[in-house]
C-alpha cells in the first residue's frame, strides 16, 4: 500500500500566535512540505485545486512541474483535478507535460469541486456538475488516446481535426483516479474506466465509506476489469500525532476549534469518533487505520491530511516524520498481510507496469488499452454513466 499526504492549500490563521501566512509563504510552506515528505520516504504529495480564497492551489501542475525537478521519488498527485470547470483540452496537454516532466512519476484524481460560485467563474453551472464530469472526462480521454480527434458535446465548442501536445509518455495516458464523496455516478464512471477511486473520507463515518466503496467495486467487476478485489481504491484520512495521546490532544485542540472546515463545531471528541481524525500517539494511529482494510477491503493508497487549520510548517514537518518513522512502517506490515491474495495489486499501477500492459494488450490485437485493459468509446462510457 503507498501512503502519502495531500495539501488543501488553506491560508489560515495560527490561533495560538495569531500569524497569518500571506499566499507566497503559504505556497512555499506547501513546497517545503512535499519535499520533506520525499526525504521522508512517503510515498505520495498530493495538492488540491481551489480558485477561491482562503486557498492557493490554483495551478497544481505549475507546484508539480517543479517539484518534480527537486524530488527523487514520491509520486506527485493532485487531490482534487476539476474535471468540470477546466477544459479538458487544457487537462489533457498540462497533465501530459506533467507526465512527460516527471519521467512518469504523477498520477491525478478527477473531482467535480463542490464549491458553488467557482461554477460561474468559469462559465458552467454547479447543476451540471454530474453531466460535466461525464462528458469532459470522455473527451478527455480521446484526447490522451487518439492522435486526431474530432468531436462535438454540449459543454464546449466541437474539435475538428485536434491533436493535443506533448503526447502521453510513451504512449499511455497517467493514471487516474475519481474522487468522490457522496456521488454514486462518479464511482460508476471510475469502475466503468477501469480507473482508481479514491473516497476521501475526512468527513464521513466508516460505514458510509464502506457502501461507497462497495458500489465502486461491483460495479468495477460489472465492467469486467477483475474482480472486485482487485479494484485500485484509495481513501483520505487525517491525523495529529504526538509521542503521547495527552499532548496531542492538548495541541491539537486550539486548531480544530476554530478550524475554517469544522471550527464551532462537534467537540474535537465527537468528530474524531464519527470520521477517520485521529488525534493521539502513534499506536492509536496505527490501530485505527490499520482495521480500515477490515471495512472496505484491501486498499492501495492511504492519504493523510496534516497541513491545514494555521499549523505552522515546523508541526507539520514533525508530523510527516513521526508518520514516516512509527506509523507508516507498522501500518504496512498489518495491511499488506491482509492483502487477500498475490494478483490483488499491492500498489496502483506505476507507469512502467501500464506502459508493459499496454504493449501485451497491442501485441494481443487490442484496439486501444484503457486504464483496466478494455476498448472503450467515449460515446459508449458517457451513456454507461448515465
Amino acid at each position: 500500500m503507498q501512503f502519502g499526504i495531500f495539501s488543501v492549500s488553506d491560508v489560515t490563521t495560527d490561533p495560538t500566535t495569531g500569524h497569518t501566512p500571506d499566499d507566497t509563504e503559504r505556497v512555499r510552506s506547501m513546497l517545503t512540505i512535499a519535499r520533506h515528505a520525499d526525504a521522508a520516504g512517503l510515498d505520495v504529495f498530493a495538492t488540491g485545486e481551489h480558485h477561491n480564497p482562503p486557498f492557493v492551489a490554483s495551478s497544481p501542475t505549475t507546484m508539480l512541474g517543479y517539484l518534480a525537478g527537486v524530488t527523487e521519488n514520491i509520486t506527485l498527485s493532485t487531490a482534487t483535478t476539476l474535471i468540470t470547470t477546466n477544459d479538458p483540452v487544457r487537462l489533457a496537454e498540462e497533465y501530459a507535460m506533467l507526465q512527460v516532466l516527471s519521467g512518469g512519476r504523477m498520477d491525478l484524481m478527477m473531482g467535480r469541486g463542490n464549491t458553488g460560485p467557482v461554477y460561474p467563474w468559469f462559465g458552467q453551472d454547479i447543476r451540471n456538475g454530474i453531466p460535466l464530469a461525464i462528458e469532459n472526462y470522455a473527451l478527455l480521454r480521446r484526447l490522451w488516446t487518439e492522435d486526431v480527434v474530432d468531436w462535438s458535446g454540449q459543454f464546449r465548442t466541437p474539435l475538428q481535426g485536434f491533436t493535443a501536445t506533448p503526447r502521453p509518455l510513451d504512449g499511455v495516458p497517467p493514471f487516474v483516479w475519481h474522487g468522490s464523496i457522496r456521488s454514486p455516478e462518479i464511482a460508476e464512471q471510475a469502475a466503468y474506466y477501469g480507473d482508481g477511486f479514491l473516497h476521501n473520507n475526512i468527513f464521513w463515518p466508516m460505514h458510509h465509506t464502506k457502501q461507497m466503496v462497495r458500489f465502486y467495486r461491483q460495479r468495477y467487476e460489472h465492467h469486467g476489469h477483475g474482480r472486485a478485489d482487485q479494484a485500485i481504491v484509495g481513501l483520505g484520512g487525517q491525523v495529529f500525532v504526538r509521542k503521547n495521546s495527552q499532548d496531542a490532544v492538548r495541541e491539537f485542540r486550539p486548531y480544530f476549534d476554530v478550524a475554517p472546515v469544522y471550527g464551532h463545531g462537534p467537540s474535537l471528541e465527537d468528530f474524531s469518533a464519527q470520521t477517520p481524525l485521529t488525534v493521539g500517539s502513534p499506536q492509536q494511529v496505527i490501530d485505527r487505520y490499520g482495521a480500515f482494510v477490515e471495512d472496505v477491503g484491501y486498499y492501495q493508497r492511504q492519504m493523510f491530511l496534516i497541513d491545514h487549520a494555521g499549523l505552522p510548517l515546523k508541526t507539520v514537518l514533525e508530523q510527516i516524520d513521526l508518520l514516516a518513522e512509527e506509523i507508516v512502517p507498522e501500518l504496512r506490515k498489518i495491511v499488506e498481510a491482509k492483502r487477500p491474495a498475490d494478483d490483488v495489486p499491492l500498489n496502483p499501477p506505476t507507469h512502467a507496469e501500464r506502459v508493459a500492459a499496454a504493449r501485451t494488450a497491442g501485441a494481443s490485437g487490442a484496439t486501444h488499452v484503457g486504464d483496466g485493459g478494455d476498448a472503450v468509446t467515449g460515446t459508449r462510457a458517457e451513456e454507461a454513466v448515465r
